[in-house]
């Protein structure tokens, strides 16, 4: 019996009391990936990105853990969420224009002091003065370093279009700005490298592609550890008392950690390792979040037909973004299909050992994604649900 068709057996016995779908997470998966996230982190600690996980008790569970500490929120809504609930240092990594929020921020101590917010623009802390309605608490801030590629004088760029703010120049004149404004007060610097800790270096068939990606991701690290320091510099001279560096990814966590400046890592999708995350020569992780379909038809030899199933993830679409049958092995879509809105048709053989009723196991393709599909994770320990936990869409959140 391989690895993946043992997996399969224990799923299989751990949630023959569930009807799918569902979705599970493999607690010994999920904290072995814990532990080679905080292998590669060298001793810095990791914040984690509450959107690859989705899940408070899955939060908790990981920052329980040597080596894990704050989280990376998504939204505003979210941050002021987690801190009622008890999470005491949130990070939201994007700028906000939720104003209802950040009057809420401003006028309670306990919020004030456990969020910290991102700007890139001296308008966005026009918006929250704007917003105030009255409080008058101080807001922590961050600042956003665009860590993009840029190649040929600028005309070939590589990178996430995010910061607008790329010199250290720029960074020291937007902390003036933060320090010469009531209320306001620089405690960290973030900059995210998703163009190496987000894309695959090692695809299958794709030799050229992978080789290319990997000098790409060379050069990028080399230019921004370089870049990155200088801005630190810079930065301290304005904000002597900056509390965090943040950087890195799961797919560049050892790079990222090795530069002297940066003093936090942000990581999340190493928790659940999704199908995007397969292709790194970096690490290798262990999938520990799956979701399962029931066959509902047989239409013929070597053809099952499963209930939904079509979870799509975010960025330019292509096959990667979709959902793959994982188990049984061998399970494939039919290309006139594919993975679809309420039903979808699987080809190959081990189709015609699958009866009515039986699971089909899928890898989702980006990590917190699927928590916005389903209300309850079951925590699998061995061959059995030790619990059953609800994910954000299941306390009633959907954040975005």
């Amino acid at each position: 019996m391989t690895a993946r068709a043992a997996d399969r057996a224990r799923y299989d016995r751990a949630t023959a009391h569930l009807d799918a779908p569902l979705a599970i997470v493999d607690l010994d998966a999920f904290d072995a990936n814990a532990d080679d996230l905080a292998r590669r982190a060298g001793g810095k600690p990791i914040r984690v990105a509450s959107k690859s996980v989705r899940c408070r008790a899955l939060l908790e569970r990981v920052l329980a853990r040597d080596g894990f500490a704050g989280i990376m929120s998504f939204t505003l809504a979210e941050s002021l969420w987690l801190a009622r609930s008890g999470f005491d240092d949130v990070l939201l990594a994007y700028p906000s224009a939720d104003r209802a929020g950040f009057a809420e921020l401003t006028a309670d101590p306990k919020l004030a002091a456990a969020v910290t917010v991102m700007i890139d623009d001296p308008a966005q802390l026009r918006l929250i003065d704007e917003a105030r309605d009255g409080g008058r608490e101080g807001v922590r801030v961050c600042l956003e370093l665009d860590t993009s590629l840029r190649l040929l004088g600028g005309r070939i760029r590589v990178g996430a279009r995010r910061s607008p703010l790329r010199s250290p120049a720029e960074i020291a004149d937007l902390a003036r700005v933060v320090a010469g404004r009531p209320g306001f007060e620089v405690v960290g610097i973030m900059a995210y490298e998703g163009h190496i800790a987000g894309v695959g270096d090692s695809v299958a068939g794709r030799p050229l592609r992978s080789r290319a990606v990997r000098l790409m991701q060379a050069t990028a690290r080399r230019e921004l550890a370089q870049r990155r320091a200088e801005v630190v510099r810079a930065l301290r001279a304005v904000a002597p008392n900056l509390e965090f560096v943040n950087g890195g990814g799961t797919g560049s966590v050892q790079f990222t950690a090795a530069e002297d400046c940066v003093t936090e890592i942000g990581a999340g999708s190493g928790l659940y390792v999704p199908r995007l995350f397969d292709n790194y020569t970096s690490f290798s992780g262990r999938p520990a979040a799956l979701f399962a379909q029931p066959v509902v038809r047989r239409p013929g030899v070597g053809v099952v037909t499963v209930l939904g199933g079509g979870y799509p993830a975010s960025g330019a679409a292509g096959p990667d973004r979709l959902p793959v049958p994982y188990l049984p092995e061998g399970l494939r879509y039919d290309p006139q299909e594919g993975p679809g809105e309420v039903q979808t048709p699987l080809l190959g053989s081990p189709a015609d050992d699958l009866l009515l009723g039986d699971k089909v196991w899928f890898r989702h393709a980006k990590a917190g994604e699927l928590c916005e599909r389903f209300e309850q994770l079951h925590l699998v320990r061995g061959d059995e649900v030790t619990a059953t936990v609800p994910t954000y869409r299941g306390e009633g959140h959907t954040f975005l």
